[in-house]
């Protein structure tokens, strides 16, 4: 269950689509404009799986996160102040011989 959650979250625009829906309902074109302008088809193939896992669903005001998806946020903050923390510890140093 979790690697299928991970696949699901991992693949490429997924994240955004999810960060971008965090606050408010959008529909497909401010979607797809927040996403800077991403494809439709991605757009339309990244909502339909998000769909299918419920974490997005589709009101009369546009798409917004389901319950779920309300539910992942805290944890994708989460995983974003690991990842910072761990980019920091994995920038190289002056003294290891690695170029600027």
């Amino acid at each position: 269950a979790a690697t299928h959650a991970m696949d699901i979250i991992g693949r490429r625009w997924a994240l955004r689509i999810l960060w971008e829906l965090r606050e408010t309902p959008l529909n497909f074109r401010a979607l797809q404009e927040r996403c800077g302008g991403l494809s439709p088809s991605v757009v339309n193939r990244r909502l339909r799986e998000l769909r299918q896992a419920d974490l997005v669903t589709l009101t009369p005001e546009g798409y917004r996160l389901s319950p779920l998806g309300c539910e992942l946020g805290p944890k994708l903050l989460d995983l974003n102040i690991w990842a910072e923390r761990w980019a920091r510890k994995r920038r190289p140093s002056s003294d290891d011989g690695a170029m600027p």
